[in-house]
């Protein structure tokens, strides 16, 4: 394995508080060293004006394989990862078949012994996704789970997620919840408001997210286990976590950059790529999110990165929900908090990286000697134009195309290995 040297980075480094200066030695796969005036027979990455940091992880993917590869597989969703700064993803269990046996998880990390970023499989809180009976989750462990979730519905019953939160927390796993009550969302396809009854379409109340936000707060709380809440949206939800935290219970959350720059004012146009569950909702609810991040009550930027073709994403009413945002979460998190709202660059990388790899327990989201060389090198002030036709996943079903944005990796590292490359 060559050797890779970053000369003149700064170096950003939420885990050791690290903000210097620096060069970066990278043998073998590993941060070799870390320091000023470095010099080694090596590949020479000039980081002059750049910031080299943990290589980001998202917790919240869907990379579609097995099953949908029309959409996305595994290869094409982890290169579109790298061409976002990321070195690691989780992915979510609603493939075909369902993420539920040994079987599945072993092909998943197989096929991604190739891939361009690590892949973390998410497997199914209960068989085929249905509700029915819990999956067997020491045997998923074991094949090389880190988590379990239904994501893309929730767990309806409120005793079998329970159990499911204890069993978890027993074999090491993190549970995550996809908060919705699916008797209240009744058919909606967008937030339920002003836009939804000016459109005339069923609407999706803010109480379904809310309320099962709230139960699962109470049963972590009542059995002192781990939740985490997927994609929060709302500014109940939001409100819920920050209260629970401070009363100590185990509740870590997420949202993503869609929720902090968009409203459903735009689903005016009838475009499906707006489309996504749970939904864009009103500028209050962004404020919230906004908030929830800058005060520490949510603690990761994910993408629920959810690939689909051009014909399902066709007509407005039927298309299926969710939207790719791998290659512009940085930018369009950056762009939201750090360049709109202030936050500090370090907090960003934090909750890009460092904290997803400490909640899900996985390596990474640090540059400490002797740890793997994951590394993003990002331009926080690079001004671009998200353009989807050059987009590296297969689909290209993304709200942010023709946008600026302010920020962009333009090299990814993973295991000593480069990625992603474009200075």
């Amino acid at each position: 394995m060559e050797k890779i040297l970053i000369k003149n980075a700064r170096v950003m480094d939420p885990s050791q508080n690290l903000d210097i200066t620096a060069d970066i030695l990278l043998e073998d796969g590993i941060i070799a060293k870390i320091g000023e005036g470095i010099e080694a027979e090596a590949t020479v990455i000039d980081a002059n004006g750049l910031i080299a940091a943990p290589g980001l992880i998202d917790m919240h993917v869907h990379l579609r394989d097995p099953g949908f590869t029309h959409k996305e597989d595994i290869l094409t969703g982890c290169m579109a990862a790298a061409a976002g700064g990321f070195t690691a993803v989780a992915s979510m269990p609603n493939t075909k078949p369902v993420t539920d046996s040994p079987e599945v998880i072993k092909y998943i990390l197989d096929k991604a012994k190739d891939a361009a970023c690590r892949v973390y499989p998410v497997a199914a809180i209960t068989k085929d996704l249905s509700g029915s009976a819990l999956n067997d989750f020491a045997a998923l462990k074991a094949a090389g789970a880190v988590g379990v979730s239904d994501d893309g519905r929730p767990v309806e019953k409120g005793g079998q997620m329970l159990e499911a939160l204890k069993l978890a927390q027993q074999e090491g796993l993190l549970a995550l919840s996809h908060c919705e009550d699916l008797t209240i969302i009744d058919g909606g396809i967008i937030n339920k408001g002003k836009i939804s009854e000016e459109l005339g379409v069923k609407g999706m109340d803010r109480a379904s997210e809310d309320s099962i936000t709230a139960r699962e707060i109470v049963l972590a709380e009542c059995s002192n286990t781990r939740i985490h809440i997927c994609h929060v949206s709302t500014k109940g939800s939001v409100q819920l976590i920050r209260e629970a935290k401070a009363r100590g219970v185990k509740v870590t959350a997420e949202t993503a950059p869609h929720y902090m720059l968009m409203t459903d004012e735009l689903l005016r146009a009838k475009d499906a790529n707006w489309r996504m569950n749970p939904p864009l909702r009103e500028q209050e609810d962004c404020e919230a999110v906004i908030a929830g991040v800058l005060d520490g009550t949510l603690d990761c930027i994910i993408t629920d990165h959810a690939p689909h073709a051009a014909e399902e994403k066709a007509d407005f009413y039927k298309a299926p929900n969710g939207i790719v945002g791998l290659e512009t979460s940085f930018a369009a998190a950056n762009t939201a908090l750090c360049k709109g709202r202030g936050m500090d660059l370090m907090k960003l990388i934090d909750m890009m990286s460092c904290r997803p790899a400490q909640i899900l327990g996985v390596p990474g989201g640090t540059l400490k000697v002797g740890a793997a060389a994951d590394i993003v090198l990002l331009d926080p002030d690079k001004v671009w134009t998200v353009d989807k036709t050059k987009f590296h996943s297969k689909s290209n079903n993304t709200p942010f195309h023709g946008m600026e944005l302010t920020g962009k990796a333009v090299c990814t590292i993973c295991g000593g290995k480069i990625t992603y490359q474009n200075f």
